[in-house]
């Protein structure tokens, strides 16, 4: 069995950040919004070349994550959240608060409303088939929601 070495290399210097918004408005829940272009746009004005972007969507009823962004896979993602937290069951939200989004409550605090995405030469270092998106999960329609990108050198 060969043992690998890693080296952790670091120098202390001050950090750049920058830091955008983005609003965008969702329609219905199950929404999915590949957002990866308006993350792309505000790396490349950042003038970052490596560093992180963590994106952030304010909300307790939505997501950010990464997923191949077809059809198929996002349709099978809708199901399996609905497997997760059915729209079947009764949720102690629902009672006590009287709006019919506990489920949602529950998806969005399962999936997480951020993520951080290693940047190199300019670039978000996704895979071929990896994007960046926000799940709506709110069972309002027709949600504004902000996105923040942060870009740390």
């Amino acid at each position: 069995m060969q043992k690998v070495a890693s080296v952790i290399s670091f120098r202390l210097k001050r950090l750049h950040m920058f830091q955008q918004r983005f609003d965008l408005q969702t329609k219905c829940e199950g929404e999915m919004v590949n957002i990866t272009p308006g993350v792309e746009k505000i790396v490349h004005e950042s003038g970052v070349m490596s560093g992180l972007a963590n994106i952030f969507v304010t909300g307790s009823t939505v997501a950010i994550t990464t997923i191949e962004y077809e059809d198929g896979v996002l349709e099978d993602f809708r199901r399996a959240l609905s497997v997760l937290a059915p729209d079947t069951i009764p949720y102690v939200h629902n009672v006590r608060w009287g709006d019919g989004n506990g489920r949602s409550h529950v998806k969005a605090a399962c999936i997480g409303p951020s993520l951080t995405v290693p940047i190199a030469n300019g670039a978000l270092m996704c895979g071929t088939w990896q994007q960046v998106v926000l799940v709506e999960l709110d069972v309002r329609s027709g949600r504004k929601r902000t996105v923040v990108v942060t870009v740390v050198e």
